[in-house]
Formats: structure tokens, C-alpha cells, sequence
């Protein structure tokens, strides 16, 4: 990996860290930033990690100490995928690969019909962004009005009234993430209505976050480069 590639990869994976200790500060919980990795003691939220490395040089064993590896669904997101903790209990729970897009770049095609993109702008309406994104079950609330606004922002893609897409996007020093992309239509007409959405807000920015699979796929045909691979894994000892 060259120098910019590593550059673009850190900033990926530390915004990306700073937004899981955001949604768990709004759950009570202290997450810390030490000596290479984000780490919270306590189990995290539902689809939220303990850990998250921040530097290839991140000792597994000294990761894994500093989370609760006794509490079912403990996981640590491998954000250089170079980690080996099948030795200390965990298996391999998905591979995914960070994302790049510079910014000032066009996007291909166009946003839905009849579809207005737009941030969440009161905590009343996090109950429906969050049944939409959970492709209509009932809110369980994973999601806090504390996460509402400062570098965090709720974006809602509404047709006739109702969320039908939508996305997260967190600010950090240099970057804007992009997670929790949804649509019930086709992701690469999500990507964009919401990525002139983000530009508007943070203009000047560049776009990082991390896909797989077909998402992967829709990302890169909406001007994003793949820049890294991460790995998470999951506690199953």
C-alpha cells in the first residue's frame, strides 16, 4: 500500500472509529482511543463492534483484553484485515473493502422520481428513519436524539411523505463517512440522491466509508475507489 493509499485508509478507519464511539457514548457507554485501537470495555450496541484497530501494528491480544469477550456477540472490526484472532475465540464474520471518493466528483444518473433527499431535523423522526432502514420492523431505538446533529447527520431520501432510503453521514478532520445506506429501490440511485446531499453539507470533503458484495459494486459505479480491505470478526469461543 502506498503512502496516499495509507493516508486515504487511516482517515477511513478513524472516522469510522470516532462514529462507533459516538453511538455508544449516546448509549451510556465510554468508549477509549488508545495506543492503537478504539476499544469500549462494555459490550456495544447491536451491529456495533467493541473494538476497532487503528493501526496495522495493533496487537491482538492486547485488543482483545480490553473488551468483554464474555458477553454473546462481542466483535472486533480488523481494519486492515491483518489481524489473527481465530487463536483467541473469534471467527471471521464478514470481509468488506474501505471506499474512496474524491470531492467535487459528478455523480452518474440521477436520484429516484418524486424523491427528496434531505437531513433528519428532530428527534421525532428517528423512529421512522430507523423502521425504514430495518426494512420496516418496529425501532428498537438503537439510534439516540444525542446522535442528532454536531459532525453526525441522519439524511432521509421521502417520496409522498414516507422514508423510502436513506444513509448516515459523520464528519470527521478530513472526511465525510457515509454508513447505513438503504433504499427500497437500487443503491446506485441512493448514491445519487445522497451524495450531492453530503456535498452541500460539507462541501470540499471527500467520501469514505466500506461495502462488499453488490454494494461494493453500486459504490464504485458511483465514482468510489476501493482503497483497502477490514475484516470483522466475531467471538464464538
Amino acid at each position: 500500500m502506498d503512502d496516499e493509499n495509507s493516508a486515504l485508509v487511516r482517515a477511513a478507519v478513524r472516522n469510522n472509529a470516532e462514529w462507533c464511539d459516538a453511538v455508544c457514548r449516546a448509549h451510556g457507554l465510554a468508549g477509549e482511543f488508545g495506543a492503537g485501537a478504539w476499544s469500549s470495555t462494555r459490550r456495544t450496541p447491536p451491529l456495533y463492534p467493541d473494538a476497532v484497530s487503528l493501526t496495522p501494528q495493533a496487537s491482538a491480544a492486547d485488543l482483545v483484553a480490553r473488551i468483554d469477550t464474555a458477553s454473546p456477540g462481542c466483535s472486533v472490526k480488523d481494519s486492515f484485515a491483518c489481524l489473527d484472532l481465530e487463536p483467541l475465540g473469534f471467527e471471521t464474520l464478514f470481509e468488506a473493502q474501505w471506499i474512496h471518493r474524491p470531492a467535487g466528483k459528478a455523480v452518474s444518473g440521477a436520484s429516484a422520481r418524486d424523491v427528496t433527499w434531505g437531513p433528519l431535523t428532530d428527534a421525532g423522526s428517528l423512529p421512522e428513519w430507523e423502521s425504514a432502514w430495518n426494512d420496516g420492523d418496529e425501532s428498537e431505538g438503537l439510534f439516540r436524539p444525542e446522535l442528532l446533529g454536531g459532525d453526525s447527520t441522519f439524511l432521509a431520501a421521502r417520496s409522498e411523505g414516507r422514508i423510502v432510503a436513506g444513509a448516515i453521514a459523520s464528519r470527521s478532520a478530513s472526511v465525510v463517512g457515509i454508513s447505513n445506506l438503504f433504499t427500497s429501490a437500487d443503491e446506485e440511485s441512493a448514491w445519487a440522491g445522497c451524495l450531492p446531499e453530503v456535498a452541500r453539507l460539507w462541501p470540499g470533503l471527500p467520501v469514505v466509508g466500506y461495502e462488499s458484495g453488490e454494494s461494493l459494486d453500486a459504490a464504485v459505479r458511483q465514482g468510489f475507489t476501493p482503497i483497502g480491505p477490514l475484516r470483522v470478526w466475531l467471538h464464538t469461543a
